[in-house]
């Protein structure tokens, strides 16, 4: 959290769709951060400790998609709130990592803006990671 606002990172490989989704963010209260893929993503994360909520899509290009970032990030950052959306597969919230929530494309962006607020409403204290 930055200047008592949550941060949300915006992981989406379409520039047009990414800008939309950083505008919601933005009309939601919280700070937004972009990246292209997974490996922008991941040193994002790396160089920031105040990341709350991480928002993927699945299908990206580069080194891995959005169900296994969201993997990777629940393993490294695990207070990270994760939401992932497809376009293309209907994904199970069983593949995804505990807490995560799914969302298709087009999805309502009142309901992306209510499964933010509802996951950052449920944050748990940054605790060191062993």
């Amino acid at each position: 959290m930055k200047n008592g606002k949550p941060v949300v990172l915006v992981v989406e490989d379409s520039p047009m769709i990414r800008m939309g989704a950083v505008d919601l963010v933005l009309s939601a209260g919280y700070e937004a951060l972009e990246a292209g893929d997974a490996d922008e993503a991941i040193r994002i994360l790396q160089s920031r400790a105040d990341i709350d909520l991480v928002f993927t899509d699945v299908q990206m290009p580069g080194t891995m998609d959005g169900i296994k970032l969201s993997h990777y990030i629940r393993d490294r950052w695990p207070p990270v709130k994760l939401i992932v959306a497809s376009g293309a597969a209907i994904i199970e919230e069983s593949m995804l990592p505990g807490g995560s929530r799914f969302f298709s494309k087009p999805y309502d962006e009142l309901t992306i803006t209510e499964a933010m607020a509802q996951l950052l409403s449920h944050q748990h204290p940054h605790f060191p990671i062993s």
